[in-house]
């Protein structure tokens, strides 16, 4: 279960969960040992308007990478119906829950991120009887656990669950101080699409780029890419701040959001504008020609898990430069793979010269993304569930 899900009128909202249920559901093809069936609920409030009328209309049964989606509607409350959401997704599938253990028995109910997601899995398993997987992102626990009532349904949930997982260590830490069971933890690291996500070398890609996004990236002049949704905590504006100190640089931004309008005001402000480009969100294979393009990847965020982000630009043989939280520490763990810096623009600018000045062999950068790729996560889940339903 999760809301955390590509569709139709957000195809890029969660592909990473996709990729990682389509590897296990591959997997179950061939050994015949699993079958994955996705519930993937859909808040809408209670008068459909703007952008929530196209997801009105999204099928509510789909066959998607070798599985069946259901995308049941619940109730959702834009901005302060956060406390009664687990309860109203939990009301939403669990019907559709019955039905699909009656047809064909459950092993693990999983709950792809931990709010509200987690606590609403746990209402619907603890309904069933049936064993419980919650897997923690990043923000689920960073963000939603400084909210009293969020943490408190997440720590009831994880209390229920009979395994957790978590994309690093660092978050792992993170949930044992806000009161998680350290035992039942276990990491599972993000995968990668190995065969789209390498270093290319081509000597005209930033040309041809350049005439499909229509924004110049001359040869000579730095390029940074940020990639992440627009929203403060990314820092998407720390790295258009260090732009004025990086006199020639180009900077795209990769994703959309509600802190675009004061991004665009920024680069204007700073004088900026014509260096910075705002992409929004793109068919995932353009993101390898943008990364391989890129000198660096700039994400000077707040809080992370491990962000595929990171992970992709390094497999496309581009350093990152990022803050030190999450597991950033655990893939950027030499000055090859990039740097860890204050949240600062003058420090977006001293790592953005540093490896202008010395730049890294993109196959050596990439080197250090070698142990990522859906297969491996496919098969580390699917060996994960086994223990679940064994033990």
């Amino acid at each position: 279960m999760s809301t955390l899900y590509p569709n139709a009128v957000n195809p890029r909202f969660g592909t990473f969960v996709a990729r990682s249920l389509e590897g296990l559901a591959k997997l179950g093809a061939k050994t015949g040992e699993w079958r994955v069936s996705v519930v993937n609920p859909i808040g809408l409030p209670p008068i459909t308007f703007g952008r929530y009328r196209a997801l009105s209309e999204l099928e509510s049964v789909a066959q998607e990478g070798g599985m069946t989606i259901y995308r049941p509607p619940f109730t959702l409350i834009p901005k302060i119906g956060g406390r009664r959401n687990a309860g109203a997704i939990a009301k939403a599938i669990l019907p559709l829950t019955e039905q699909i253990h009656a047809d064909r028995p459950i092993d693990v109910i999983d709950a792809q991120f931990f709010f509200p997601d987690g606590p609403a899995a746990a209402m619907v398993a603890q309904q069933l009887g049936l064993p419980l997987s919650i897997k923690a992102r990043g923000s689920d626990i960073s963000l939603w656990g400084e909210q009293d009532f969020a943490r408190d349904q997440m720590l009831e949930a994880a209390r229920y669950a009979k395994g957790l997982l978590a994309v690093s260590e660092a978050l792992k830490g993170e949930m044992i101080a806000l009161g998680m069971p350290g035992e039942k933890i276990e990491i599972h690291y993000t995968g990668l699409d190995r065969d789209r996500f390498r270093p290319l070398g081509h000597t005209q890609l930033r040309s041809q780029l350049g005439q499909q996004l229509g924004f110049a990236m001359p040869l000579g002049a730095p390029l940074l890419a940020c990639v992440g949704a627009l929203i403060e905590r990314k820092g998407q504006d720390i790295a258009i701040s260090a732009l004025p100190s990086l006199p020639e640089a180009r900077l795209i931004l990769v994703g959309k959001g509600e802190d675009q309008g004061r991004l665009e005001g920024l680069a204007r402000d700073l004088g900026v504008s014509d260096r910075v480009h705002f992409a929004g969100s793109l068919d995932h294979d353009v993101m390898p020609l943008i990364l391989s393009a890129a000198d660096a990847t700039v994400l000077p965020t707040v809080s992370e898990g491990l962000a595929n982000a990171w992970v992709e630009s390094i497999a496309c043989g581009t350093p990152v430069i990022t803050t030190d939280v999450g597991g950033a520490r655990e893939l950027i763990n030499n000055d090859i793979a990039g740097r860890l810096i204050e949240r600062t623009p003058e420090a977006v600018v001293e790592a953005v010269e540093s490896l202008l000045a010395a730049p890294p062999n993109p196959e050596s950068v990439a080197a250090s993304a070698e142990r990522f790729s859906w297969d491996n996560n496919a098969a580390e889940l699917a060996a994960y569930f086994e223990r679940l339903v064994a033990g």
